[in-house]
């Protein structure tokens, strides 16, 4: 069963999609199709790599997951050990033996690091590239400035009615479009995909007609005609025509593409089971699915990193486990149907966690130190970029910031990260502020 995961303040994904920015935040695909056709339409720009974003909402230890200190005092170190990995001279912690197997397919930059200890902040940091204009609080749920994902949305548009942004599980605080509208928004792919019977919302055939009957468009024209969100949008917005929009909705739904990429049944059982039959696992191969087809960005959401308490005993756990597997059999299976060179993939969440264990034997938030996986788009195998000093505090070689991130991320990704943006009402913003790329990425 799919657990909705809370941060320090209690909040969970399901308050965040609740809550401010109104049409900003994640939309269903009619909502999407309803924007779209109210604009001109945008040639999709050619691109050969996409992106599947992990992102670890809460913010990840660093120690439990990819630097770990074995000669640290035992107040630092924690309570795991490290183990080798496929790559000699490098460990990882001893919670991600999957992740370990698959080392020589990925690179781990241990020293990116920025100051902004509150998770609205830091998720916005490392989601967009830019610090948040004012102090936002751990609670907040905004986007100051366009995320990767809509950026991507941006550049590319959709692809053969598949969206171009999409998000599995639920959507980043700070995974919105902001100026760019609301067109930009990602697909949000909500419910367990692990569940006998999973469905996505909007992509299936209305009740009251089988599929034998779909080829009649009439009568699907006339199902989709009683859809609430379809009649809902339209009547709200008579300058979209309604045949126009009620045409994508239906070339949605007759879709093979779509119909394929979405229905998890069609994978093989084995490739199911190399995933792991959990609910991120699953998500993680309906991201591999959905890339396949033509979806440029997908963030994958797993949220519950926010360990101010009995930080051990949930990384002992299955937690950790589905995790680790997920990952790794995300890894292993693209680089299997040479799909890695094409797609990027990214693991982060907004900061690392403290050094000292604390009295509720947690660690508390921590962003001068943090670890993010990236493997694909040519990044070099097997390779540790930077790294922290020997307890683990401070990012203390080759260090690099979220804007540096950014930058590496838009130039992997074929956007030029240096180009110039423009706000509603005509200011300009620079899409990343100084960024460099990380050099070692580009070997």
């Amino acid at each position: 069963m799919s657990v909705l995961k809370q941060n320090c303040l209690g909040r969970n994904r399901r308050d965040f999609l609740q809550v401010g920015l109104g049409g900003l935040l994640g939309l269903g695909f009619s909502d999407l199709l309803r924007l779209r056709a109210a604009e001109a339409a945008k040639a999709a720009a050619p691109a050969a790599t996409n992106c599947i974003l992990l992102w670890l909402d809460g913010g990840p230890s660093h120690y439990e997951t990819f630097d770990p200190k074995p000669d640290a005092p035992k107040e630092i170190r924690g309570d795991f050990g490290p183990i080798k990995t496929s790559v000699p001279g490098v460990q990882f912690c001893e919670k991600v033996p999957y992740l370990a197997k698959v080392a020589d397919k990925l690179s781990i930059v241990r020293s990116i690091c920025h100051k902004d200890s509150n998770h609205g902040g830091g998720n916005h940091y490392m989601m967009t590239g830019r610090p948040t204009p004012v102090p936002v609080s751990c609670g907040a749920f905004v986007t100051f400035h366009p995320s990767l994902g809509s950026m991507v949305s941006y550049e590319r548009g959709s692809r053969q009615g598949l969206p171009a942004y999409a998000s599995v599980g639920a959507m980043s605080r700070s995974g919105g479009p902001n100026f760019l509208g609301a067109q930009h928004a990602p697909f949000v792919i909500d419910g367990d995909p692990n569940r006998e019977g999973f469905k996505v919302r909007d992509v299936v055939l209305p009740k009251g007609i089988s599929e034998a009957r779909a080829e009649d468009r009439r009568l699907l024209r006339r199902e989709v005609d009683r859809l609430q969100r379809i009649a809902g949008h339209a009547a709200k917005d008579p300058a979209v025509s309604f045949d126009q929009f009620n045409s994508q909705g239906v070339d949605l739904v007759t879709s093979p593409k779509a119909q394929a990429a979405f229905d998890l049944a069609r994978e093989d059982a084995k490739v199911r089971d190399q995933y792991g039959r959990t609910d991120l696992g699953q998500r993680l191969l309906l991201a591999r699915r959905l890339v396949e087809v033509g979806v440029s960005f997908v963030t994958v959401y797993y949220g519950g990193w926010d360990h101010h308490t009995d930080i051990f005993k949930t990384l002992g756990g299955t937690f950790m486990q589905k995790f680790d597997q997920g990952l790794a059999g995300l890894i292993a299976d693209l680089d299997a149907r040479g799909m890695l060179d094409s797609t990027l993939v990214v693991c982060l969440g907004e900061f690392g966690r403290t050094p000292k264990v604390n009295a509720s034997a947690g660690r508390d938030h921590w962003p001068g130190a943090m670890s993010v996986l990236m493997a694909g788009a040519g990044i070099p195998r097997g390779q540790i970029v930077g790294a922290t000093d020997a307890k683990g505090y401070f990012a203390s070689e080759n260090v690099y910031s979220p804007e540096d991130f950014a930058a590496s991320m838009y130039s992997k990704l074929g956007i030029d990260p240096n180009q110039v943006l423009h706000t509603s009402t005509g200011r300009p913003i620079q899409l990343v502020d100084g960024g460099r790329r990380i050099k070692e990425l580009f070997v």
